[in-house]
């Protein structure tokens, strides 16, 4: 067994939809990146890399290529799945957290977990997403991004 973590974070940026857990937020303020940015996923996705070994979201998805300008992250988290599962790995778990003051998590929270799970082939118990705030500290505090958390479980598969 061998855990990973992985933290993002992305400033808002005003001409962006906001997509969060491969979930589109309508009417949200999207967020900076040249992926969809989705924070949540991208973190999840350096969690599932660091725990295998194999480097980070960066390295497999520079954004130095136009192949992957404006791409789905849920599609990106698939191509993980496939380089965990070609190292020799199976994703037991997800568990992560959205800091922001907006918007809500808890209303999108199934749908995020259905995605992810699919993506992963996981059953949706075995992801978990949660929501928070800094009450008012920092830049999410501040309404300037999002930041995300990410912790996975993976096992050699024998």
């Amino acid at each position: 067994m061998r855990t990973g973590i992985g933290i993002d974070a992305h400033r808002f940026a005003e001409g962006r939809r906001l997509v969060l857990g491969g979930v589109e937020f309508e009417g949200e303020r999207g967020l900076a990146g040249h992926s969809d940015a989705d924070v949540l996923l991208h973190a999840i996705m350096d969690a599932l890399l660091g725990a295998c070994g194999a480097g980070d979201v960066g390295e497999l998805f520079p954004d130095s290529d136009p192949t992957f300008e404006g791409v789905s992250s849920l599609e990106l988290l698939e191509r993980v799945a496939g380089e965990v599962s070609s190292r020799g790995f199976r994703v037991v778990n997800v568990d992560a957290v959205v800091v922001c003051e907006t918007p809500r998590i808890s209303p999108y929270r199934r749908m995020m977990t259905d995605r992810i799970s699919a993506a992963l082939g996981l059953e949706p118990q075995a992801v978990s997403v949660k929501g928070t705030t800094t009450e008012g500290m920092g830049f999410t505090g501040a309404g300037e991004g999002i930041l995300a958390a990410a912790t996975t479980l993976v096992e050699a598969v024998k």
